[in-house]
């Protein structure tokens, strides 16, 4: 069997923590560059885009190929603003290996436990490295006590730092301790009976422990830099090449391949960004696309250097490249027909904003359309919907920050000027109880499609699940695969407005008809079917909540314990450390969506505020919001099968 081996390498980190500044390193110590960039002036070699320039910060993914003694490495550079963690979210399904960049003077910030959440539960390997050791504030072993807290006690610092004042600091290797021994002997059988026994330990023995445990993501070394000051680097690239072990893929198996990212060429037009799981792939080369069901050829494909980009003939599995010709792709779909296993991927947030976009120029409304699109392919996660019917632009959105970018990107690339409007928190809904949905579309003919569905309610987090207990000789099977796909058009309005999720529906009666049914039969009659039922169960409306975490003087937690209150919110016990204070807990976003300036207002700008997407909750009608259906509702048949039909402007 023939295998690739190839190291593909995460950077994560919470926002101004460093991390592309260590890329800038990186690729100026493999000579991949010859000047480093600098992020404040905007000339960086991964921050391409003329926002991400003028604003410091990385909003899209951004991969680099280079070797370092020998060794092929791809290496993603991600966004660390929490807005932009869905791109943080499709980079993840393609690492072997990942970076946390962690401020030393900043320490654990709370996009930092998120990165580090999705990680764990993907079982991806990590090294810990901490920066910014040469700023005033510093204070390595703080952090790496909170490390331990927070993180893992599984920690082994592979390096010690020597302070003789900051400009005269030194990043120095480090032995085997005590505790480090203690640590890997949890791991190794031989090595606790000799460490108990008192016995020797061979340095290499050691090593090889080391280095296993570390791929395993069963301990997590941790290395320190100044990216400022361009030391550690070098250091950093010789522990990548000599500890993370190449992972092998099998080059001669079928090829597949994971969409990560979509980009856009102004030559080329839509570029498709994978990593290859399996087998080889060549120029001219049909895809098959498993969310679609389609194939597409290959026109390019192209390889991402620091400076340039190379055209190549062919790539093989492990590789990350960029494809053209695949118009219909986007982010997230799976290329080549081999199953590949869902990887459990953690989602790190989630849009809560709908807004609406408007085009400054009335003139702009289409092309405005044709570019959130574009930009829809490139993140699915805004949704975008196009509701002809009330001439309405719609996306979701994470917060503010994006909301600003992608009005940037918009007037930057597309040359649109455009606003966002009426900024609305996004409420979902679930079943309230058990019940049964029915639908009998007979008339006015030809058509047949007659369906019973049981509504279950389900534990909140459960999302749609579907199944049929209907036998083929009452519904064709390729009828039933129609229902089977329109189940989640059928959810996206509730009887509140809202879409529905925590829900199970079954299928548990129905028939077709010899002559009479169609395909689209099955579509016109599911959504019917599906809120029929929902009107008879009933609906609970769900909000969306936050886990805040807010750090302040004593004095203030009075009056923030009351403002918590008055959200509707709830906290764990505050932890006191000296006259400040550390408070967790949960609150609506509807009521704290503007809180952050409320308590930079009530403390001065002294405390700190960081929130993240909890879950979805139960609330009253009184409490949220019930809107109008949009459109026609299934539950209007007439009307709806009409429309259904084109036969009703």
């Amino acid at each position: 069997m023939a295998v690739q081996k190839i190291l593909n390498i995460g950077i994560l980190a919470h926002v101004d923590a460093g991390k592309t500044s260590i890329t800038e390193n990186i690729l100026y110590h493999c000579g991949e560059i010859k000047q480093i960039g600098s992020v404040d002036s905007g000339t960086t070699h991964t921050d391409t885009m003329p926002v991400e320039r003028a604003r410091g910060i990385s909003v899209r993914s951004a991969y680099v190929s280079f070797k370092y003694k020998n060794i092929q490495i791809n290496l993603i550079d991600t966004p660390g603003h929490i807005d932009f963690s869905t791109e943080v979210e499709r980079s993840l399904q393609v690492l072997d290996f990942a970076i946390i960049v962690i401020s030393a003077v900043e320490g654990i910030q709370a996009h930092t436990e998120n990165l580090w959440l999705a990680v764990q539960k993907m079982k991806i390997p990590v090294l810990l490295l901490i920066n910014k050791i040469d700023r005033l504030g510093a204070d390595i072993i703080q952090v790496l006590e909170d490390i331990s807290k927070t993180f893992t006690s599984s920690i082994l610092p592979y390096q010690r730092v020597q302070n003789d004042g900051f400009e005269n600091i030194k990043i120095l290797a480090k032995d085997f301790e005590n505790q480090d021994i203690e640590l890997l002997a949890n791991f190794n059988e031989n090595i606790l009976e000799k460490y108990l026994e008192e016995e020797e330990i061979e340095k290499i023995e050691l090593i090889r422990q080391f280095s296993a445990s570390f791929n395993r993501a069963e301990i997590f070394p941790i290395l320190f830099s100044s990216a400022k000051m361009g030391k550690g680097i070098k250091e950093l690239l010789d522990f990548i090449v000599d500890y993370f072990h190449a992972v092998e893929y099998n080059v001669e198996d079928d090829f597949s391949a994971r969409v990560f990212a979509v980009r856009y060429d102004e030559m080329l037009g839509k570029m498709v960004q994978i990593k290859i799981l399996s087998g080889s792939i060549a120029v001219r080369n049909m895809v098959y696309n498993q969310r679609l069901g389609v194939n597409e050829k290959v026109s390019r494909i192209r390889k991402q250097y620091a400076q340039k980009q190379e055209d190549i003939n062919k790539a093989v599995a492990g590789e990350i490249v960029s494809l053209a010709g695949l118009s219909d792709v986007r982010a997230g779909d799976i290329l080549g027909r081999k199953k590949i296993a869902d990887n459990n991927t953690k989602k790190l947030n989630m849009p809560l904003l709908n807004v609406q976009v408007k085009a400054v120029e009335e003139k702009d409304y289409s092309a405005l359309a044709r570019a959130l699109q574009i930009l829809n392919d490139e993140d699915p996660d805004l949704d975008f919907k196009w509701l002809k019917d009330e001439n309405e632009l719609n996306i979701k959105v994470m917060g503010e920050v994006q909301t600003e970018i992608l009005m940037q990107m918009l007037e930057n690339r597309f040359g649109i000027k455009a606003r966002f409007e009426n900024p609305t928190v996004i409420y979902k809904e679930a079943p309230t109880k058990s019940g049964e949905g029915y639908i009998r579309y007979t008339m006015p003919k030809p058509c047949w499609a007659v369906l019973k569905f049981k509504i279950e309610p389900l534990p909140s987090g459960s999302g749609v699940v579907y199944s049929s207990e209907v036998g083929v000789n009452n519904i064709k099977q390729k009828y039933q695969n129609e229902v089977e796909q329109t189940i989640s058009l059928a959810l996206e309005q509730g009887i509140k407005g809202w879409e529905v999720t925590d829900i199970k529906i079954t299928l548990i009666e129905g028939e077709d008809h010899e002559m009479h049914s169609r395909p689209g039969d099955f579509r016109v009659a599911t959504p019917m079917g599906i809120m029929n039922g929902l009107q008879n169960v009933g609906t609970t409306l769900l909000e969306p909540v936050l886990a805040f975490k807010i750090k302040a003087e004593e004095q203030y937690l009075g009056s923030i314990a009351g403002d918590i209150h008055h959200m509707r919110g709830t906290f764990e016990s505050p932890v006191f450390d000296g006259n400040t204070f550390v408070i967790n807990g949960l609150l609506p976003l509807s009521t704290s969506i503007n809180y952050a300036v409320t308590l930079a207002s009530r403390t001065g700008g002294k405390a700190m505020y960081s929130t993240s997407f909890h879950s979805y909750q139960p609330c009253s009608d009184e409490q949220g919001v019930v809107r109008e259906f949009r459109g026609i509702s299934p539950l209007d048949t007439a009307k709806y099968i009409l429309k259904a039909r084109k036969a009703l402007q």
